[in-house]
Formats: C-alpha cells, structure tokens, sequence
C-alpha cells in the first residue's frame, strides 16, 4: 500500500523503547538491520536509542557502533533518550538530530527511573537544552508518567501541565506527554491538549502512549483530534519500560497508520514494508508482537469503500 502524504508526525520508538524491556539483548547487527528497515518504510523520525549505563539497561549497550554503521539519509531526524549530563555529552558526539530529555512528573517514580528529584530532573534537561541548541540541535522534554505512576498511583494533570510549561521556559523544542504504564484514557488526553495548547501557543507537542489497558490507539486518536503534532510508536507493539512494574508495549506503528489512513491522516509510511519489518522481529520475538494488523491484514472492501466516501465529499 502507497504512503500518504504525512500531517502527523510519527516516531518510531522501537530501537530505544522497543528493545530495552526485553529479555533478548539484541546484536550491534540487528540494531543496524531494524533501523535501516524502518527508514525503508519511510519512517523520517525515528528514536534509535539511548545513552545511558549499559550496566542498567543492558538492551542499550553499542549505541556508537550502531551509528557509525548507518548512512543516516537527508530529511531523516534521529532522536535519542538521555538521562545526564554525560549522556547528552555522547549523543551530540554522535550527531544525534534530537535530544530527548526525561522528566518524571512523579517524585517515587523520578528516584527509580533515573535516581533524581522532579527539580533535578528540569535542571537537568535545562542543561541539556543549552548544549543541544549551541550545536544546532533540538530538545524535546518528555514528560514521563503523565498519566499515573506504578507507586504512588494517580498524577495531577496541573502538576503535569507545570512541568510542561516550565520545559517551554528552558527552551524546549517540544514536549512529548508520556503514558509509561497505559493508564490514561482520551478524556485525559482532550485535557492536556486543551491545557498545553492555550498556555505554550505554537510549540509542537505530542504523545508517547503504551496500551497496557486496551486504550492506546483511542488515546491516539484524540491526541490528533486534540491538535497534537507528534505521535510515538514502536513497530509490531513491542515495548515496556523496565522501571515500571506491569508496562506492556507501545502502540505499534502498523496498526496506528492502519487507523489513521482510513481516517484521512496522511503519515508517509508504507505498511507493506512495515508488515515486513513485523515479519523480521517475529522470528526472534514471536511472544512480544502485540500489534494485529500484521496478523488480521488490511480490509481491501472498507479501504476502497472509505476512499470512495472521501471523494465523494470533497465532490
């Protein structure tokens, strides 16, 4: 199936998010091989991995190396996570296009995830933004557990909207609300749109959603409807953050552009190629694929059908 135009702009996680809560540590190779995969499907944004201690996350060890063997193409923007000043460091020695930046808008789940207080944290990343625009680079605040915390349960949407609001002051680029556990639900989503949207004006800003509960691609849709800009997924649905006690998988990119394409929101991707992409990983992670396209295919009578009514309309 030929890609649309994009008007939203989607991330694939898979590389960073996809791979770090497995099990199976994969190789310096099959790190190379899946991303090059995703460029072919015409992913232009994708998260490729993280610098952090390969001690804690052993899944992201050999960064550099998987960099040094990628002709990164033009008009192709790498990002990647970074959770301290000497990660920041090696990613923009790399060449690193995006620097992701967390910040836990949970106090119990901030000292798990990267041992540091939520004003550590924005200190942090306003450290990160100097150093990433004095090289030309972007920085994007990924606001973590917006939706709930694994410890201490519900968060406070003005606790959250605060946090954003104070990245926009540090100079983010953009800001990225985050559903590390999947516990969020689209009127959740509607409010941090409405909220963001009337306080930082222009600034780009989009969702990372898991779909532990069934709710990720509903969550999805509103964020479109809601005026977000950016959407992260992670091909065939793998994923989970190991700091997180019960966090399953990403939406998946195949099953997100299904929604999308058959609602008139162009992404540029070819699914063919994504299906392949699904095929590749499930012969190494056949317990871990939880999207459904790859399984169920397109449905050819109500694509044409939805095309027909499309241009009906605009007759």
């Amino acid at each position: 199936m030929a890609p649309s135009e994009p008007t939203i702009k989607i991330c694939d996680v898979s590389p960073r998010d996809g791979l770090q809560n497995l099990d199976r540590i994969f190789s310096v190779d099959e790190k190379v091989t899946l991303i090059k995969q995703l460029i072919g499907a015409g992913l232009r944004n994708i998260e490729v991995g993280s610098f952090v201690d390969p001690a804690r996350v052993p899944q992201m060890a050999g960064i550099e190396d998987v960099l040094k063997r990628i002709d990164q193409p033009e008009g192709t923007c790498f990002a990647a996570l970074t959770m301290n000043g000497q990660g920041v460091d090696r990613a923009l020695a790399c060449g690193i296009d995006e620097l992701r930046y967390v910040i836990v808008a949970s106090e119990v789940f901030s000292h798990h995830n990267q041992g540091a207080t939520i004003i550590k944290a924005e200190a942090e990343f306003s450290s990160t933004t100097k150093k990433a625009h004095a090289h030309d680079r972007t920085s994007t605040a990924v606001i973590a557990a917006a939706f709930g915390c694994p410890y201490s349960g519900n968060v406070d949407p003005d606790v959250v909207q605060k946090i954003a609001m104070r990245a926009v002051e540090a100079g983010a680029d953009s800001v990225i609300f985050a559903d590390t556990i999947g516990a969020g639900v689209p009127a959740q989503v509607t409010v941090f749109c409405n909220n963001f949207r009337r306080s930082a004006g222009d600034i780009p800003f989009g969702f990372h959603f898991h779909n532990t509960r069934n709710t990720g691609y509903a969550n999805a849709f509103a964020a479109v409807a809601g005026g977000a800009s950016i959407l992260d997924t992670s091909i065939g649905g793998i994923g989970g953050c190991p700091f997180a006690p019960g966090a399953t998988g990403n939406i998946a990119t195949e099953d997100l552009l299904y929604m999308l394409q058959l609602s008139g929101v162009g992404t540029g991707l070819n699914a063919t190629a994504l299906l392949g992409i699904v095929d590749w990983l499930a012969d190494r992670i056949p317990d871990k694929i939880t999207g459904q396209l790859s399984s169920a295919g397109f449905f050819p009578a109500l694509a044409n059908s939805f095309s027909k009514l499309q241009k009906e309309i605009r007759a």
